[in-house]
């Protein structure tokens, strides 16, 4: 008989919660593509199909953040301690550098308005290599 231990029932656990992470962010991102793309290459700017791709988004977003609570309340101490450390980081490289693009196209200093899409993608890098160095440091 095969029993299960407490150590590989908490780790098929863990792949199960980050599963079901991957999966609400594939969603979200989905749908994200959906509303942005959605007005100029499927309804051709039919405002009642913008708001439902937007209101889909928004509710698949809350799912996301809510696979991530259960994802991050399943981690080990120190597993939580590295991601929370990388979303400290990426919250304030966010706001610093969000609030500076910001002011640069403000100010005129820089020749196109500043996008949200690039305050996310810094962010996203931020995210990444903070946790890689968070992980590599518990190996």
């Amino acid at each position: 008989m095969n029993a299960t231990t407490p150590s590989s029932s908490w780790q098929n656990r863990n792949k199960k919660r980050t599963r079901n992470l991957a999966l609400w962010t594939l969603a979200w991102v989905l749908t994200m593509a959906l509303a942005t793309l959605g007005p100029a290459l499927l309804w051709q700017e039919d405002k009642l199909f913008s708001m439902l791709a937007i209101g889909l988004n928004v509710l698949l977003g809350f799912g996301m953040i809510y696979a991530n609570v259960i994802h991050l309340r399943g981690l080990d101490e120190m597993q939580q301690k590295v991601q929370l450390q990388s979303m400290g980081i990426t919250l304030g490289i966010g706001m610093v550098l969000g609030f500076a693009y910001s002011n640069l196209d403000i100010a005129n200093v820089i020749a196109t308005d500043a996008e949200i899409s690039h305050l996310m993608m810094i962010m996203a890098i931020t995210y990444m290599i903070s946790l890689v160095i968070g992980l590599k440091r518990l190996s």
